[in-house]
């Protein structure tokens, strides 16, 4: 979203409640986004989300504060949500590679030869994980507190507690769907996974900072920058084909570039990366609405849940569009959805 210049290393002395509050948030935040708001399960499976809040939280947190603590922005971060991506479904669900996961052909669509992968569904698990496990909770958060957007949230123990919360909530998830499953991922698509997640968390430490250029401009009106992140996520993931796939690369390699290049500008500040995560979380709400949780239900009951969902998604975004806007009257910037 952009190669800021977060301030590096331990937080400053802030009240115990204040400082663990944003990361309690987006631990609870990253599997909402993941998994409920798009429909893959419904309010009956609230308490479920114990479960799923190791990974999805655990994973987002660890890669949020790492991040921020090695002085870096957001394309770390959105590598690292890659990495992510390929580790939950090539190694610990293994999606990618099971033929009849939870009941679905996951494989049949545009199939890489040799591989047993679908190049279709390889590019929803991968990118989709990183966009709405990672990017999107992680943005709506830090735009919640602004003025600690870059700096960790965490100290050394509670960066450790994360940690071993991912790694036990990936842990929990395989023994689970091994036993649900009964499918292993043979060990040439383990080990190509391995070699992939490994290469893009390399890569994540080594792309270079961006320097700001004064020449380079940004949209001063932050809508409709959200009105294109919501077209451009809406239009992901279709057809189910080669052509998809093909349509979805272009159409993420633009954005990315666009954003990129937008990033470079001085211009560009907190209300950018969240509108870009607004409509991203408002696809999301949208998705839920055809999509069916893994549990049925009845129609009516499932109906309900999906608005509730989606007012909940937009009442989050409403609050946060505000925080930012309180701060940048504060701080005497245009307001963040309208023009001066």
């Amino acid at each position: 979203m952009t190669q800021e210049s977060p301030s590096a290393g331990p937080p400053t002395r802030i009240p115990f409640g204040r400082r663990v509050l944003p990361a309690v948030g987006l631990a609870f935040l990253a599997p909402w986004v993941a998994e409920y708001l798009m429909g893959s399960h419904s309010v009956r499976d609230l308490p479920l989300i114990v479960f799923l809040l190791p990974m999805y939280g655990g994973g987002a947190l660890l890669i949020r504060e790492v991040t921020r603590r090695s002085g870096r922005g957001w394309p770390t971060m959105l590598l690292l949500g890659l990495a992510y991506g390929v580790i939950e479904a090539g190694l610990l669900d293994q999606s990618l590679f099971n033929p009849d996961y939870g009941g679905y052909d996951f494989q049949s669509t545009a199939p890489i030869p040799g591989l047993g992968v679908s190049a279709y569904f390889l590019l929803v698990f991968v990118a989709g994980h990183a966009i709405w496990s990672i990017g999107v909770p992680i943005a709506l958060v830090e735009s919640l507190v602004p003025e600690r957007a870059t700096t960790p949230w965490l100290r050394t123990p509670g960066l450790v507690v994360a940690a071993l919360l991912y790694l036990g909530g990936g842990a929990i998830i395989y023994a689970d769907l091994y036993a649900t499953e009964g499918f292993r991922a043979s060990p040439l698509q383990v080990t190509i996974a391995a070699v992939a997640a490994l290469a893009l968390v390399v890569a994540a430490f080594v792309v270079p900072h961006r320097s700001p250029r004064p020449e380079v401009g940004a949209p001063t009106r932050r809508l409709p920058v959200l009105v294109l992140a919501f077209v451009v996520a809406r239009l992901l993931w279709m057809p189910e084909s080669w052509l998809g796939v093909l349509l979805s690369t272009v159409l993420l390699a633009g954005m990315a570039w666009l954003v990129w290049r937008w990033s470079r500008s001085p211009q560009w500040a907190q209300g950018h990366r969240l509108a870009l995560a607004g409509g991203a979380l408002l696809v999301h709400a949208w998705d839920g609405f055809y999509l069916h949780p893994w549990r049925a239900i009845s129609p009516a009951e499932e109906l309900a849940g999906d608005i509730a969902f989606t007012l909940a998604a937009i009442t989050l975004l409403w609050v946060t569009i505000r925080r930012l806007k309180r701060r940048r009257l504060v701080e005497r910037e245009p307001p963040l959805l309208v023009g001066n």
